[in-house]
């Protein structure tokens, strides 16, 4: 008898048209609001809004406070280092996105 290995993946779907609250951010990503804040302050995060009560975080901005706190816990990368790390990442991320522009524009001329 074969023995099937059976994996679990759990995850949640967020569109990125949703807007947070810092509090439901906080909860969502299971981050302390002051870690929320000092990355606001340090542009790890980037809300709309002036003002903690007003401010305001697409879809997109709690899977980077996912990516952040693991930077942070894995790696342990103060908050200055977050900020570069993760504007890194958006490039390398970026500049994947031209190369498969590029590649789909390529073979459509092909």
């Amino acid at each position: 008898m074969t023995q099937a290995n059976i994996t679990w993946i759990e995850g949640v779907i967020v569109e990125t048209e949703i807007h947070m609250s810092i509090v439901e951010l906080s909860q969502a990503a299971s981050a302390s609001e002051d870690l929320i804040m000092d990355w606001v302050s340090e542009g790890v995060l980037s809300p709309s809004g002036s003002s903690p009560q007003d401010w305001r975080f697409g879809g997109d901005s709690l899977s980077r406070t996912k990516t952040a706190l693991r930077l942070s816990r894995d790696l342990e990368i103060n908050t200055p280092g977050l900020a570069l790390a993760l504007q890194l990442l958006d490039q390398i991320s970026n500049l994947k996105a031209q190369l498969i522009r590029i590649g789909n524009n390529s073979t459509e001329k092909s």
